[in-house]
């Protein structure tokens, strides 16, 4: 039993799009097909594009609460208003991030990303990025009736590392973890 990875090339999005209509196209572009127990992995920023989760920083008011926390780890008071909104406890921080607990799991600025926005754009997290997995998940099953696991993924810096490292925000259609207690 192996593994193999296959990148599904699709166009850059910018405004509300079918998630799963835009996976098809870059299968078909790819000469890719889909079979049963394919794992997908999606870009939790990717997917909050197709449901429309932009945000125009010149549409956000500033509160006092997110001027304070701009002020303390040094981020612009935009950002910092919609972390406030996104995450449901603030944990700390340092200079450039604050640390969060969002849907459920630590999350740096609460998924807020400015990186892959456009200019003075953010994007979030899905709305519920387990709702949007799954109904993709089944939207391939009801078309191909090919049944998948599919991931959404984003990316975390490691203190003392170099580099990224991937992490799963939601997971649908497989086990994510397998319990290795008691076995050496």
């Amino acid at each position: 039993m192996g593994m193999s990875l296959f990148p599904i090339h699709v166009k850059k999005q910018s405004g509300i799009f079918d998630l799963y209509e835009c996976l098809k196209d870059g299968l078909r572009s790819g000469h890719l097909e889909i079979l049963s127990g394919d794992v997908i992995v999606v870009s939790t920023k990717f997917a909050a594009i197709s449901e429309g989760r932009i945000i125009q920083n010149n549409t956000i008011h500033v509160s006092d609460h997110a001027q304070c926390i701009s002020d303390i780890y040094r981020i612009k008071s935009e950002t910092a208003e919609v972390i406030l909104r996104e995450s449901d406890y603030i944990l700390g921080g340092m200079n450039g991030f604050v640390l969060t607990s969002a849907s459920g799991m630590m999350a740096p600025n609460a998924g807020v990303d400015a990186s892959n926005a456009g200019h003075d754009n953010l994007i979030l997290y899905p709305a519920s990025p387990h709702k949007t997995a799954e109904a993709l998940r089944r939207r391939i099953f009801l078309d191909t009736g090919m049944l998948v696991g599919i991931i959404l993924a984003d990316s975390r810096l490691m203190p003392g590392r170099v580099g990224t490292v991937g992490v799963a925000v939601s997971c649908t259609g497989l086990s994510p973890v397998i319990d290795m207690r008691g076995h050496l």
